[in-house]
């Protein structure tokens, strides 16, 4: 038996709507008992007592939209680097996507991924599965084959299903299965080799770009499929101001449909590019300064649901080759809670209860698992996040073997100085 007992932290929990002065105490896997003052005669002897004063106590952020690279690419993450780079940032689930070598296609591949991540990972691990075999979008995947082994969501992610048939076909199969659909909206036809967005700054910069219809047709085809099959539709990493808007119809049409936005699309813009800087090629691209804003107030009115950091790492030398070679991607796992807290809260577009609804509740409730929250009986897993602490990003410290990030030298506020994790302490500052 173990136990640890947080004291005198400020505990948020919105699936209760706990905002409060209160200590946690945590025995073996579980929150065992929420109070005011747990004094010593409450605990054992060998209790891990671990001092909250001035800091916010939520339950464990869930990322529904990270890149392991493993199997295949394990010279840019593994599942062990990965899951490291998670505890430091306070996510205590992640959901790797399945763009993986061989990908995440079939049975036997989840089944290896989800033994080697009970031995290798600190954090649970929640794989997702391919929608079409190879992700070659010709031939749907054995989609409950693997949610028998442990998925958690099916996508295509890296690129969309161009094929509605096909498409259609995978969503009403997870439909019956009870998962969710992640979707990555790109219509490849219009992408043209665009590598920025569509805009002056790529003019000035001699590069292609990408415009907002490249996500926009997509999304806008994937609602009326959702529409038409009942599946639960997640958009990933939304960017611009007609998803949102899109979002919002959507959900005033009572379809299954939430979005996600990643740091990097509510802080930069194309204007933040200052020369062919790789680190800011991402998929897709940082937009216009009116689609930052509609992603804040999308994020602050409660259309957009999720805070992911579709965390893409890659080599120090893949970055280096410039806009036009070099692959999309940044990482995001060490950084997200710091850069919304930033960004978000202290910008006055979401409180506290809200980051924890948006980083730990909400992506709960996409993925229908029962976590999210630090109520009494509940898996224990719990981050503590200090808002006093300010600190500049720096790479060289990230535990991820991905350095590339936009944020380099980037001073922000608010800092994750331990994670739980089912119950065991996985990351302290």
């Amino acid at each position: 038996m173990s136990e640890i007992l947080i004291k005198g932290g400020r505990v948020i929990d919105p699936a209760t709507k706990m905002d409060e002065i209160k200590d946690v105490l945590i025995k073996d896997d579980k929150v065992l008992k929420i109070d005011k003052d747990i004094n010593k005669d409450e605990i054992s002897l060998d209790c891990q007592v671990i001092d909250a004063k001035g800091s916010f106590v939520m339950p464990g952020f869930i990322d529904l939209h990270v890149h392991l690279r493993d199997p295949g690419f394990t010279y840019k993450e593994t599942i062990t680097t990965g899951a490291n780079a998670a505890a430091r940032g306070g996510v205590t689930t992640i959901c790797p996507m399945p763009n993986t070598k061989p990908s995440t296609d079939n049975p036997q591949i989840v089944k290896e991924i989800v033994d080697r991540a009970k031995s290798e990972a600190c954090v649970n691990v929640l794989p997702v599965g391919a929608v079409t075999i190879g992700q070659i979008g010709k031939e749907v995947t054995d989609i409950k084959g693997m949610v028998e082994s442990g998925i958690c969501a099916i996508s295509e992610d890296g690129k969309s299903v161009m094929d509605s048939n096909v498409y259609r076909e995978a969503m009403k199969i997870a439909k019956e299965c009870g998962i969710p659909v992640m979707a990555h909206c790109e219509d490849i036809n219009l992408v043209a080799g665009g590598v920025m967005n569509l805009d002056d700054n790529a003019k000035k910069l001699g590069l292609k770009g990408i415009s907002n219809a490249v996500e926009d047709i997509i999304t806008a085809r994937d609602i009326l499929l959702a529409k038409e099959t009942g599946v639960t539709l997640h958009l990933c990493h939304c960017s611009t101001k007609d998803s949102v808007r899109m979002i919002k119809e959507a959900k005033e049409d009572g379809l299954p449909v939430t979005g996600e936005v990643c740091p990097h699309h509510f802080i930069l813009s194309t204007k933040d590019i200052p020369c062919d800087d790789a680190n800011y090629k991402m998929n897709p691209p940082l937009r216009s300064e009116e689609d930052v804003i509609a992603l804040k107030e999308g994020l602050r009115d409660g259309i957009m649901d999720v805070i992911s950091t579709d965390h893409a790492p890659h080599s120090e030398e893949e970055k280096s080759r410039g806009f036009e070679k070099a692959p999309f991607g940044i990482v995001g796992l060490e950084t997200s809670a710091s850069l919304t807290y930033t960004e978000l809260v202290l910008g006055g577009y979401l409180t506290p209860m809200q980051m924890a609804e948006k980083m730990s509740y909400n992506p709960a409730k996409v993925l229908g698992i029962d976590k999210g929250t630090i109520k009494e009986g509940s898996i224990a897993d719990v981050v503590i996040f200090n808002p006093e602490i300010e600190y500049v990003i720096n790479p060289n410290d990230f535990v991820s073997m991905g350095k590339n990030t936009p944020f380099t030298g980037k001073k922000v506020t608010g800092k994750v100085v331990c994670t739980i994790c089912g119950g065991k302490v996985v990351y302290k500052d």
